[in-house]
């Protein structure tokens, strides 16, 4: 565990680095503290040594992002739970660990610290994983897990925690209506975020918050003060990295004059286990409840040929074609599926007719070759 933590301090401390490299190229200074608004253009920061500083700017733009939730269950907080942040640092593997959560944090988490020795249980209140999957990629994820030894308790609420996280921790639990008590040694919470906005004093700019506390932003980023707009977790946005990353062009390209938004957005998901479940556009289930004519087609892994020179040939692809040609959709579960996917995406955003896909040439042996072998089976 030594070396893994040693490894991630080493990839935070370079990114870093190239992030402060960057603001001091670009002379734009950098303040640590904790900023909050006196008015629409002035900020108050509280500095780290104690001080406090008042900035002032024509121009606001908040990226404070989110941090995760603690339920409002008896005992939770008091038991000191960790969350991704402290789970990241840890120094030894946990001997039994409840994550209460069955989302892309926790199954992420869930499925390294099993293979690093650890106890699991996931404490799931739905009765699926990965609600709004369609049921077979959800099912298939549920039974790698439990191969990997995953305990899996679904439609399982939580009533009351006792103990201190990191030593003895006892959960009473309602697993499936029967009462339930587990006795774990740690306690990782990962049922969804809050965003950073209770510090802000949004109220002195005259920035308004959704009924959730995120600011209220339109398609633009901007928020109800002309000269003041959000971005990523903190406005609402999907809660990725990657998205984030295009708030910030869209904000930046309209202030050079340009008409980006927010508006009919492709986002693509991966959810980083082993095998990785990468997703984008329309599920199946989506496009029968919006009664969309489409056709359906899906393979196994194992039929592209890639995954057998890896040695690894878990899972299936699955892609959906509407009566336009276009493509609705596609989710695959499998050994390097986000290089799939960004060959998909690429041709949504063009609005390409699936054959276009189905009839490029791929070098051989790689991912994207099997978008081929997925489509051949479609006939529009």
């Amino acid at each position: 565990m030594a070396r893994v933590l040693q490894r991630k301090k080493a990839m935070v401390h370079d990114l870093a680095e190239i992030h402060q490299k960057r603001f001091a190229a670009s002379g734009v200074p950098v303040l640590y503290g904790k900023g909050s608004f006196l008015s629409n253009t002035l900020v108050d920061v509280a500095k780290r040594d104690g001080s406090r500083l008042t900035v002032q700017g024509e121009r606001i733009f908040i990226a404070t992002g989110s941090r995760a939730s603690i339920p409002d269950v008896l005992g939770l907080r008091e038991a000191g739970p960790m969350t991704h942040v402290e789970t990241l640092d840890l120094e030894h593997v946990p001997n039994h660990l409840a994550i209460l959560g069955g989302g892309y944090v926790g199954l992420e988490t869930a499925q390294a610290l099993a293979r690093l020795g650890s106890r699991i249980t996931i404490v799931e209140k739905g009765t699926r994983l990965l609600p709004h999957e369609d049921d077979d990629v959800s099912d298939a994820i549920l039974e790698i897990l439990k191969r990997n030894g995953i305990e899996i308790l679904l439609d399982t609420n939580l009533q009351h925690v006792a103990g201190r996280s990191g030593e003895e921790v006892m959960l009473d639990v309602i697993s499936q209506g029967r009462p339930t008590v587990l006795e774990v040694s740690d306690i990782l919470v990962a049922a969804g975020r809050t965003p950073n906005t209770d510090r802000l004093n949004a109220i002195s700019a005259g920035v308004e918050l959704t009924e959730r506390g995120h600011i209220k932003v339109n398609e633009r980023l901007e928020t109800t003060v002309e000269n003041i707009w959000a971005m990523g977790d903190v406005a609402g946005s999907p809660m990725f990295t990657h998205v984030s990353l295009d708030d910030f062009r869209i904000v930046r390209d309209n202030l050079q004059g340009g008409d980006r938004s927010t508006n009919g957005r492709l986002i693509p998901y991966v959810l980083f286990t082993d095998p990785p479940l990468s997703r984008i556009g329309l599920t199946e289930t989506q496009a029968k409840q919006q009664a969309i004519p489409h056709q359906v087609a899906t393979i196994p892994m194992a039929a592209i040929l890639r995954t057998r020179t890896l040695s690894e040939t878990e899972g299936f692809a699955k892609i959906i074609v509407g009566h336009d040609r276009r493509i609705l959709g596609f989710s695959a579960l499998g050994v390097e599926s986000s290089e799939m996917l960004a060959a998909v995406q690429t041709a949504m955003i063009a609005g390409l007719p699936y054959h276009t896909i189905r009839d490029t040439i791929y070098p051989h042996p790689t991912l994207s070759e099997g978008l081929g072998a997925l489509l051949a089976s479609i006939n529009i």
